[in-house]
């Protein structure tokens, strides 16, 4: 029976450019990034590979919204051989993620200066020897990372758009391997983030293993890798295998390593804080818009098959998430960790709305990624200018300490009112766009019978202002102690995208239904 189901290819496999033209520009674009570092001139390469990664990006962005223009309704498109899937979902979740890799492209170009910017001189030498003391002094310019940033996206673009199970894992660590080692590349408190780049590695090699068992859990089942077909087999199944439910588990684990939720979130606090804080944000959003594009994909097709069977697991996790989140998020006193186990709640409040196999459920999350994306990005943006300086003005490097934020928003009001909007949306405040993203995903929740979760995430989205707040004190209403923050003056294309993405948090809280109904 089950082989019956499974189609017979027998004519020549056809290959949609059209519908794979985002992806190899992108990918394409990273090869010839790759090439471009045999250049001799740190300063040429730097130029050149900014101007190829902000195109191909750009250019890839334009190819999505014109075949978003082209897919209607619910139609979907196996692109060569069904490897990959083109639909409204994987174009919708596409062009996020390249509005967020642009925003972050332009913080790297912005941090990538060799005087004091973000990223190491020498990443590999170690921290203080005369190796790396040498490269700072000649201010020697790294440039790989727009490179490493291209394949990224590129991996993130496969995976969102994958249809095939083994595609899933290739996409997987196309997107994971190139962050492993950007988060390495921090320029201050080198150790730290060594240690960041390497524990993300190790845990990510870990989460990807248990992907990998219940990929080869779920084809012992089926007999095949393709996401359509593993439905329709899971449908006329006669009886839920052990196979098929513990294989759709292990999927969802090392999705949730990815996305950072509770038990699999021990990573992100370390990493966000020891990487570059244009990494992290990038980190911080672009995973997650990839992650929770295959989630959105899984619970509407295999996970909705099994939804009675893992209902006790997926309830756990979101509250264990909402709930870790929230709590050790009050403690931290370092914005960057703060940060941090802020966005492990925001996965808890996103996962409500897919407890069950609502298709409006994509919207919802698309939504919330976007705006919680936009924000993180300024944000962490932010905080990668704000350089802590002593009594005696000198700079320490970045003023991750609560402490150091004191009087921010009096001497530069402008910096310290885009940090309260990226917060005050962290928090979901009206009018910006995470109130209507947690609206959006609540509102899911209570259509699907989750109104327990949706009561939990209420009263967390409560509590976590509390943390939220306590930053905007600081920025407005605290004197600056003895050591305090200063604004680096230089970089002002790091400050554009900060005022650019408060600008666009608040846009999405106001100009809501020309965003809905861009991607319904």
């Amino acid at each position: 029976m089950l082989n019956a189901i499974l189609p017979v290819i027998a004519a020549t496999p056809v290959v949609e450019w059209d519908g794979l033209a985002p992806i190899i520009v992108v990918m394409g674009a990273a090869v010839l990034a790759t090439l471009v570092e045999a250049l001799p001139s740190a300063a040429v390469r730097s130029i050149v590979n900014g101007v190829i990664m902000l195109l191909s990006l750009v250019a890839a962005l334009a190819l999505v919204g014109w075949r978003l223009t082209a897919v209607s309704g619910g139609a979907r498109r196996a692109l060569a051989v069904g490897v990959l899937i083109e639909d409204r979902l994987s174009l919708g979740f596409q062009a996020v993620l390249l509005v967020i890799a642009i925003l972050a492209a332009l913080v790297v170009l912005g941090r990538a200066e060799p005087v004091d910017g973000s990223f190491a001189p020498q990443a590999a030498d170690i921290p203080g020897s005369p190796q790396e003391n040498y490269a700072m002094k000649t201010r020697y310019q790294r440039t790989e990372m727009y490179a490493l940033l291209l394949f990224s996206t590129g991996g993130m673009m496969a995976f969102i758009a994958a249809g095939n199970l083994l595609m899933l894992f290739v996409a997987l660590e196309i997107m994971s391997l190139p962050l492993y080692v950007l988060g390495a590349m921090g320029r201050r408190r080198r150790l730290l983030s060594q240690e960041a780049g390497f524990k993300y590695f190790l845990l990510g090699a870990y989460a990807s293993a248990f992907f990998l068992m219940g990929i080869a859990l779920i084809y012992g089942f089926t007999g095949t890798l393709n996401l359509v077909q593993i439905t329709q087999l899971a449908a006329v199944a006669p009886g839920l295998d052990w196979m098929l439910l513990v294989g759709v588990a292990m999927l969802l684990v090392g999705l949730f390593f990815k996305v950072s939720a509770v038990p699999f979130h021990a990573w992100a606090p370390d990493v966000y804080q020891g990487a570059p804080a244009p990494i992290s944000g990038f980190m911080a959003s672009g995973v997650k818009v990839a992650a929770f594009a295959v989630l959105v994909r899984l619970s509407m097709m295999v996970t909705g098959l099994l939804s009675w069977d893992l209902s006790i697991f997926l309830w756990a996790v979101i509250i264990a998430t909402v709930l870790v989140g929230t709590f050790l998020g009050v403690v931290q006193t370092d914005i960057k960790r703060m940060l941090a186990y802020s966005s492990v709640a925001h996965v808890g409040f996103i996962l409500v709305a897919l407890v069950g196999s609502a298709p409006a459920a994509s919207v919802a999350v698309l939504f919330y990624v976007l705006a919680y994306g936009v924000a993180t990005i300024g944000a962490f943006a932010l905080i990668s200018v704000v350089r802590e300086e002593s009594a005696d003005a000198t700079v320490l490097g970045e003023a991750t300490q609560l402490s150091a934020w004191d009087g921010l928003g009096r001497r530069h009001p402008v910096l310290g009112a885009a940090m309260a909007v990226f917060l005050m949306s962290f928090a979901g405040i009206p009018f910006t766009g995470g109130f209507i993203g947690k609206f959006l995903v609540f509102r899911e929740g209570l259509q699907l019978g989750a109104g327990e979760l949706v009561l939990l995430g209420l009263l967390a989205s409560v509590a976590t202002a509390f943390f939220y707040f306590r930053v905007i004190m600081r920025m407005f209403m605290v004197e600056p102690g003895a050591e305090t923050a200063s604004v680096g003056s230089g970089d002002l294309l790091t400050k554009a995208v900060v005022v650019l993405c408060a600008v666009g948090t608040v846009a999405l809280g106001i100009f809501v239904q020309p965003v809905l109904a861009l991607f319904a």
